[in-house]
């Protein structure tokens, strides 16, 4: 059947990157159970079982390829996928055909595969959470000291800077980027724990030698770069699991939406804006657009990924004692896309962040629209100083102000309530210091500052930390 004729999943249709990609591929899938079958059998030879060194060598030389027509082939007769894969492995290694899986059940390829591929997705998160990150602390540092309108309730509020604002987005990526290190610290392994776990078909093989089949255990999950096989399993791995880290992918699902849709926001506004390409057509029928469809996308995706933990919240709920059967077809669908979504989401906020672009007059203009009314605190200390009587002055700038919104809101006119308080003899002794008192970059606090002790305290020194780690993490599992 033509690709054209069969539904494509657009995350890796069209979204996601070939790391990813090829990450939650069947190749990586089934090439990951070809380790683990080399690892336990190894580590049964290790430990005394009769398997030869022959046997070993011809199962390494065929991990990658993989025969998938033919497992196919054989899946529809056995109505097993795993057993499907024993088959064909087998066949293409003569010799070791009889010790291939021995002593295994399924969920000793499939549930350490998705361990191991649950970890490098997450390496995979990590190294682009970092890069965005890297740009987003840039950003942070160029328009640290920028005044800007804040905004609560989406109503001007007491101005803020460009660079804090941004840094409020910032800190909420640090926050994920915390969470992810501990994931991968923290993901367990099944290890080797036999059919329901009680490691029974292992203290057989070994004629009840419980220190064998604990070391078995042990160097197995080592060999596949685990120092922590869960103490106890049923026949799968707790689906708790899943949930801890889709709750990490949630996270960071978050704060991508919180960022993208606040860029929208400015947009509309025509402070902040995505990048638009040269040739880029925002609208098919108002060709004057630029439409902010990369952000659009990011909170699209994000709310899909945010809906995913629950999900599987419930798979974990419903699991009957040792296992059923009823999570493998959910996880097949949910915990690809759920770390496909995460790697679309971070590489379009990349993009957004690395080529966003900031207009200094409107943002400008906007705050004197506003600022007047915020300035009025401080122009009636000004003028009480001079030796005004601060009810009077009150009063006066109450009645101006009013006046001044009046024109604004009625009239769409400008604000004009500083050149009213010029004209009024009331604040003659400070007309010439109002536009000094308006100055924007009095009003923003400890903004720039702040930003500044967040980047040198907390973000640089984490980038700087974890750069040359994830750079080899990932390209070590890649294509």
């Amino acid at each position: 059947m033509s690709d054209h004729n069969s539904y494509q999943n657009p995350l890796t249709g069209r979204y996601a990157s070939k790391e990813m990609s090829y990450n939650w591929s069947p190749q990586k899938k089934h090439s990951t159970w070809r380790r683990l079958w080399v690892a336990l059998a190894e580590s049964e030879k290790e430990l005394g079982l009769a398997i030869t060194d022959e046997q070993i060598a011809e199962m390494k030389a065929h991990l990658d390829d993989i025969d998938f027509e033919a497992a196919k082939a054989e899946e529809a007769k056995l109505r097993h996928d795993v057993m499907s894969h024993i088959h064909v492995f087998g066949a293409q290694c003569p010799a070791a055909k009889p010790i291939i899986h021995l002593g295994a059940t399924s969920c000793f390829v499939t549930d350490n595969t998705e361990l191991i591929q649950m970890r490098d997705g997450l390496k995979i998160i990590l190294s682009k959470l970092l890069k965005v990150i890297s740009i987003l602390a840039n950003f942070c540092d160029e328009y640290k000291d920028m005044p800007t309108l804040g905004f609560t309730h989406y109503q001007p509020a007491q101005l803020t800077t460009v660079g804090k604002r941004f840094g409020l987005y910032l800190q909420d990526f640090m926050f994920d980027l915390a969470r992810v290190e501990a994931e991968i610290e923290n993901i367990p392994f099944r290890g080797v724990k036999g059919t329901t776990g009680t490691q029974a078909s292992f203290m057989e093989l070994f004629n009840g030698d419980t220190e064998k089949v604990r070391t078995l255990d042990k160097v197995v999950s080592a060999k596949m770069g685990f120092t922590n096989p869960v103490y106890l399993s049923g026949q799968t791995y707790s689906r708790k699991v899943d949930y801890y880290v889709l709750t990490v992918l949630s996270g960071i699902a978050q704060s991508a939406y919180k960022m993208a849709n606040d860029i929208r926001l400015l947009a509309n506004l025509k402070e902040v804006e995505e990048p638009f390409e040269k040739s880029q057509v925002g609208s098919s029928a108002m060709a004057y657009k630029r439409n902010p469809m990369r952000s659009e996308r990011v909170c699209s995706l994000a709310r899909y990924l945010m809906n995913l933990p629950q999900n599987c919240a419930q798979t974990h709920a419903v699991q009957w004692f040792e296992r059923t059967l009823d999570d493998s077809a959910n996880r097949r669908i949910t915990l690809p896309e759920a770390f496909l979504a995460a790697d679309v989401i971070l590489s379009l906020l990349a993009n957004i962040t690395d080529g966003m672009q900031v207009y200094p007059k409107v943002i400008h203009a906007r705050i004197m629209s506003e600022l007047p009314f915020m300035a009025t605190e401080n122009i009636i200390m000004e003028a009480v100083k001079a030796g005004g009587d601060r009810q009077d002055i009150h009063e006066a700038i109450r009645v101006h102000s009013q006046a001044a919104a009046r024109v604004v809101k009625a009239e769409g006119g400008r604000n004009d309530l500083i050149e009213r308080l010029k004209t009024d003899p009331l604040f003659a002794s400070v007309a010439g210091k109002l536009d000094e008192i308006l100055k924007p970059e009095s009003f923003t606090g400890r903004a720039s500052g702040q930003v500044t002790d967040y980047l040198t305290d907390v973000v640089r020194p984490a980038l700087e930390r974890l750069k040359d780690k994830t750079a080899a993490e990932t390209e070590a599992i890649s294509v």
